[in-house]
């Protein structure tokens, strides 16, 4: 992988991580696109830390202070009642389907599951659902509001995001958005939802770069700095942009997407 392809990759993970459109579709498309080679589900899952990073940064503050709060919950009971320790105790329950699907079908997302046509799929199907989710949902909560019931249902919806072109803030917007979340809350507690499960995924595929897969070392290195610096600025201009508008532009995006991928597949353009 030249320094090229890797400065490209890293910057179109960085903006479609958070951008509702799936980054992991977009990091495995673009190489088709281009005629380069599948650069694999690990060089996907790793440069992902750094979009994680953008988030720690980006939303340092609730980290410090759902963290700190949770930490000393556990010998607090005082504290342990207090609406920063019960976000982390939603955060890792949130947390728990990803990691049981991602375990079970480590097998498929590293083969199978990479395919183009699933990636088309699960792209124009996820823009359709989107659209008509946006369209009709009350968005009368806040993120006071979340619940055990909301971290379990948009944990699950998480999961969902194991599937390339799925999308994992897609599904997770979406999935807040049914349960009466406005845009914003949606997308900032998919953020914040975001950061173990990135975060664990990341590292487990971290012993694959630099091995056997041929995932090389210091191209990953170049893409997760740039999916960094281009992840901060995909989460600003999201909570800036869905303070004031819907998600139409995004569904759109991904059901065109989605069909031009089916109709090069079809045509042998890509493989």
């Amino acid at each position: 992988m030249s320094w090229f392809q890797a400065i490209l990759l890293g910057i179109v993970q960085g903006l479609t991580e958070f951008l509702p459109i799936s980054s992991t579709g977009h990091v495995r498309v673009i190489p088709a696109l281009a005629g380069w080679p599948d650069p694999g589900a690990a060089f996907s899952a790793v440069i992902q830390l750094g979009t994680m990073a953008a988030v720690l940064i980006y939303f340092r503050r609730d980290v410090v202070q759902i963290t700190s709060a949770w930490v000393r919950g556990l010998f607090n009971a005082e504290v342990r009642r207090t609406r920063d320790s019960i976000m982390g105790w939603y955060i890792a329950l949130g947390t728990i389907p990803v990691v049981i699907f991602g375990y079970a079908f480590r097998n498929q997302i590293h083969d199978g599951a990479r395919s183009l046509m699933i990636v088309a799929f699960a792209l124009v199907i996820g823009g359709i659902i989107m659209l008509a989710v946006d369209r009709v949902s009350t968005r009368e909560r806040g993120i006071e509001s979340v619940g055990k019931k909301d971290a379990i249902v948009v944990g699950l919806c998480q999961a969902l995001a194991l599937i390339p072109g799925t999308s994992r803030s897609g599904a997770t917007i979406v999935g807040g958005l049914v349960l009466g979340f406005d845009r914003e809350t949606a997308a900032r507690f998919s953020f914040l939802l975001s950061i173990p499960a990135v975060v664990l995924s990341g590292l487990f595929e971290l012993k694959d770069v630099g091995g056997g897969d041929g995932t090389p070392i210091l191209a990953t290195i170049i893409a997760t700095i740039f999916a960094f610096i281009s992840g901060y600025a995909s989460i600003a201009f999201l909570l800036r942009y869905l303070a004031r508008h819907t998600l139409t532009v995004f569904g759109v995006y991904r059901i065109i997407f989605g069909l031009l991928i089916f109709g090069l597949v079809l045509t042998d353009t890509i493989s």
